[in-house]
Order: structure tokens, then C-alpha cells, then sequence
């Protein structure tokens, strides 16, 4: 009988891990009531700020929903991107998860961080480029 009883609270432990694991996305968010963007889907739980689109220059700040992007030298921060950018996918875009930073200065983190980096329009395997 403890032999079955162990047996059966074992089999309800690994369902219930794996129903947990099965959940999708889990978004930390000051607003709970605002879901992130559709291209948005971690497979765990970040503490992120900010996505920011290698190929394109575009961040998007998960806080106050908005995108910010290089216009003329000036970064401009939009609820909608301009029709420029009307045919880019972000759901098929390479992304980057800027951790650890939650300035509200994104310009000068881009200066700091990413005037070396070389635009590509190479797709990569993984949509993430920190993992």
C-alpha cells in the first residue's frame, strides 16, 4: 500500500512539473493588464526591459510599450512603428533581450553597447542572441 501511494505521488509530481513547464509565456510586467506584443514570447520567466532588433535598430521598451527607433540621428519613441517599417515581421526578426539594463536613457546604452556591432541580414538559428 505505501509502496502504491509513493508510486502514485510521484507520477502527480512529474505531471504537474511538466504541466507547469507547458504553461508558455510568463511575462514580469508593471502591467499586468497590458499583455506584451505577439512577437513577444519568452520561454521563462525575464526581468527585461527592453528587445532590442539588430537588423532594423529598433528597441522596444516592454515597460511603456512603445518602439524607439533611429530617425535622422534622433531616436524617436512611437506606440506605432512608421510605414516604413510596415513590412518588416518582428516575429521572424533576430531580437535581443537587453538584461541587466532598465535606464530610461536607451540612446546612450546603444552608444555604449552596440556602435560595434555590424548589421547583418543573415538569419540566425536562434531568435535570441544571448542564450
Amino acid at each position: 500500500m505505501m509502496r502504491l501511494r509513493r508510486f502514485f505521488y510521484t507520477i502527480l509530481l512529474l505531471s504537474s512539473i511538466g504541466l507547469v513547464q507547458s504553461c508558455g509565456t510568463v511575462v514580469i510586467s508593471s502591467r499586468p493588464n497590458m499583455p506584451p506584443p505577439p512577437w513577444f514570447y519568452p520561454n521563462r520567466v525575464e526581468a527585461v526591459r527592453y528587445v532590442y532588433f539588430p537588423n532594423h535598430m529598433i528597441y522596444y521598451d516592454l515597460s511603456l510599450r512603445h518602439y524607439i527607433y533611429l530617425n535622422n540621428n534622433v531616436w524617436v519613441t512611437a506606440k506605432i512603428l512608421p510605414q516604413r517599417y510596415r513590412n518588416i515581421n518582428l516575429s521572424r526578426s533576430r531580437f535581443v533581450h537587453i538584461k541587466g539594463y532598465r535606464g530610461d536613457d536607451i540612446s546612450r546604452y546603444h552608444r555604449e553597447n552596440n556602435t560595434n556591432r555590424r548589421r547583418t541580414g543573415r538569419r540566425s538559428n536562434t531568435r535570441n542572441g544571448n542564450d
